[in-house]
């Protein structure tokens, strides 16, 4: 432990080099608390401050940083619900919220409220500081507004511990109870006209530990889309049962009558994955008709309500918040099975979502880079280039967290749990990891930043063997994929090679023509050396592995570029009989089917595998092709990546789109329709087949141009605008 924790030091100091801001920022405001607070798990602290105002800037930007989340009301109004990040743009640092706040201040007396939850507690998504504080600076010529001993501030004793059972180790959030007996009402809306006490400051400057760097948030603040009527509402004993029209992040809301003492639990049907508790509430009333929303955040597609004798429900309510992006791709076809695994795939992909991309919602919350690769490749197909923006943080953020020895690990940020998986880290920095992140966004201004540090990983914390082959490295935990028959000894040069090719268009694009020579010359002996130890003349086995013959190391050697064309007839008939790849590496089998030219394999095989990931009564996909584990894991719904890139054949040739191919690869299916949205706008196609001739209607958006591939060995060049054409299908 003690050497993890030397690692993640020396990782901190290095991560000071890099930063998400577009510039520093010199503080002027102090951290503030409360003297009574002991910083436990799961304080709630109340802040407020009164400016009197004889003029209202045009424009004022309030910088606020809190480990772990806040909430802000000006004027009674509700400016920002959860707003703050989960710690850990590198080890020991904190990200800040940017706010403009001057639409909600007025001349006269202004009451500005905050209220803070520390969660006080490691994640697997988040770093415990040790300190529950509050950082809060807005300055403008007229004005300077700082957090310092002016503010009142107290611990909100309605905020307590529930008792067990409790969430599992992986969450950094607690249960939440709120005592309603003991309740500053209206604190935050001018109601409580009693002082709340007073602030303390801490010892600690901006900048300094615990709370170290400062980083600017690098995404969006929530999308808010209010409260909201459930779908439905049944009762069933003593428990309302309210659907929810999809499995969405979701506080919910209550009104009731009642006499004191009631406690009232709230959990959803996701609560209970496997072994594994999730998030839950208890609200205990106070006499009379009252309000209550949990402010932390659940998932699931129903909120369950445990209510007691003596309490009459007025009112049930739910507020949803997630990532602020737009579901702007689209797919449709002719096969309604396919259509509605897209719909369940973009929304598990949006409920996977949120301070990071997480493996699920409700067990772990935790950025697992693995399931982030295909996370970030879905995006680009299914929704607005907002998106793009979560990915590049994670990328910041995995290699911030580089240890001493050159190594990377996921889930990051975190503060229980430290271990590399080496084929995940192969498959982040590589070719469907940083390279597709950069290609299909264009945006290329992290490449500088991490090159090094990406380099330092093949090269040093990788060794070569005599033949110029990865020496397969356990990690702390070696895992490849989920399920069995896993030919791993194979498969691990493929995720290395895809890495090599990533680093190489890297390099040459910061004119590093050295390193280029050097990653061809090693690229080229992995090649001869791979097909010559483990190419058997039917398939790709290691010599001492003696399973089933792995179908993900057929598909990685095909899209990686390792298998030549001669031995794709040998595959191709593998891959209809071997079924092992878990729903994390079996977009990689079905890429592979499209790359061979069998789209109509690649449909027959999702139609044979996918049915039991979409559970009845459900708006997402579930983790594996059993009964186990979540019922929203993203890495699921990788195959609409392909739904748009090889069923409605849009892909980029040159980043972010700006030109485009179009090849359709519909296989058996009749129509498919696909929309695009990129920085230029929309890519649109709609593809319609009778025999081998396809009628084609495509937009261009402007800025672009499209290459479409109208027959075996003829491609025409279309710029901007609607143009419709008859294309020739040559695929099975």
């Amino acid at each position: 432990m003690k050497k993890t924790f030397l690692f993640c030091c020396i990782a901190c100091l290095l991560g000071n080099l890099f930063s998400l801001q577009a510039g520093e920022h010199k503080w002027k405001a102090k951290w503030i608390s409360k003297s009574e607070s002991q910083s436990e798990a799961n304080s709630w602290l109340a802040f407020r401050k009164k400016v009197n105002l004889d003029k209202v800037p045009k424009s004022l930007t309030a910088r606020i940083a809190t480990d772990t989340k806040y909430w802000l009301w000006i004027n009674k109004q509700l400016v920002v619900f959860e707003g703050g990040l989960k710690r850990g743009p590198s080890f020991g640092d904190t990200y800040y919220d940017e706010v403009e706040i001057a639409p909600y201040l007025k001349t006269g007396e202004n009451h500005i409220a905050i209220l803070i939850w520390h969660f006080g507690r490691n994640g697997f998504s988040h770093i415990n500081s040790g300190t529950a504080g509050l950082l809060f600076e807005a300055i403008c010529p007229e004005l300077e507004l700082i957090s310092d001993q002016t503010w009142e501030a107290s611990i909100h004793h309605s905020f307590q511990n529930t008792g067990e059972p409790y969430p599992n180790y992986r969450m950094a959030e607690s249960n939440i109870r709120f005592d309603a007996r003991k309740d500053l009402v209206d604190w935050n809306m001018g109601g409580h006209p009693k002082r709340i006490g007073g602030s303390m400051l801490l010892p600690m400057q901006p900048e300094q530990a615990p709370f170290g760097k400062l980083v600017k948030r690098p995404i969006p603040l929530w999308k808010n889309y209010g409260m909201r009527e459930y779908v439905s509402v049944r009762q069933n004993g003593d428990t309302l049962f309210c659907r929810l029209p999809y499995n969405c992040h979701v506080t919910p809301y209550l009104k009731v009558e009642a006499p004191a003492g009631k406690l009232i639990n709230m959990q959803t049907d996701h609560y209970e994955i496997g072994t594994a508790r999730s998030l839950r509430a208890e609200y205990i009333t106070r006499d009379g008709i009252q309000e209550f929303e949990c402010f932390g955040w659940m998932n699931g597609d129903e909120v369950r309500y445990m209510i007691p004798e003596g309490v009459k429900v007025l009112e049930v309510k739910y507020r949803e918040t997630g990532y602020d992006t737009e579901f702007t791709g689209k797919f449709h076809c002719n096969e309604e099975f396919f259509n509605e695994f897209w719909k369940r795939a973009v929304r598990t992909l949006y409920v996977c979502m949120r301070d990071t991309y997480m493996d699920c919602p409700d067990r772990e919350r935790g950025q697992w880079w693995g399931d982030e690769v295909n996370e970030l490749g879905e995006a680009f197909y299914a929704l607005s280039p907002s998106s793009h923006q979560l990915a590049v943080k994670g990328i910041y953020e995995l290699m911030n967290w580089q240890k001493a020895d050159g190594s990377i690990s996921s889930p990051v940020p975190a503060g229980n749990y430290f271990s590399e998986l080496p084929g995940q880290m192969l498959a982040s920095v590589g070719w469907y990891g940083f390279h597709n992140q950069y290609f299909y966004s264009a945006d290329s201004t992290f490449i500088p930043i991490v090159y090094d540090r990406v380099k330092r990983y093949l090269h040093e914390t990788w060794q070569l063997d005599n033949e110029g082959l990865p020496i397969f490295r356990e990690g702390g935990w070696t895992w490849i994929d989920a399920g069995q028959n896993k030919d791993q000894y194979a498969f691990i040069p493929c995720w290395y090679y895809l890495a090599l090719k990533a680093e190489r268009v890297f390099a040459a694009q910061l004119g590093k023509t050295e390193d280029v020579k050097q990653i061809e010359a090693i690229m080229k002996r992995i090649y001869e050396s791979y097909n010559k130890r483990y190419w058997n003349g039917t398939a790709y086995r290691s010599a001492d592995y003696t399973e089933k013959t792995d179908d993900r190391v057929q598909a990685m050697a095909v899209v990686s570029g390792l298998a030549s064309p001669d031995k794709y007839p040998a595959i191709i008939k593998l891959l209809t009989t071997e079924q092992h790849a878990s729903p994390y590496m079996e977009k990689y089998v079905l890429e592979a089917l499209f790359q061979m030219g069998e789209p109509s394999l690649a449909l027959d095989r999702m139609k044979k595998r996918y049915p039991i990931v979409m559970r009845e009564g459900s708006t997402t996909l579930a983790e594996h092709f059993s009964l186990d584990g979540s019922l929203n894991h993203a890495w699921t719904g990788a195959p609409i990546i392909l739904f748009g890139q090889k069923l409605c054949g849009i892909e980029p040739v040159e980043p972010g789109f700006r030109v485009f191919r179009v090849a359709p690869q519909m296989g058996y299916l009749k129509e498919v329709e696909g929309v695009v949205d990129t920085k230029f706008g929309l890519i649109e196609v709609s593809a319609k087949k009778k025999g081998k001739r396809v009628q084609l209607q495509l937009t261009v958006p402007e800025g672009t141009t499209a290459e479409v591939q109208v027959a075996e060995n003829k491609v025409k060049v279309l710029q901007a605008g609607k143009h419709s054409l008859v294309i020739t299908d040559k695929t099975r």
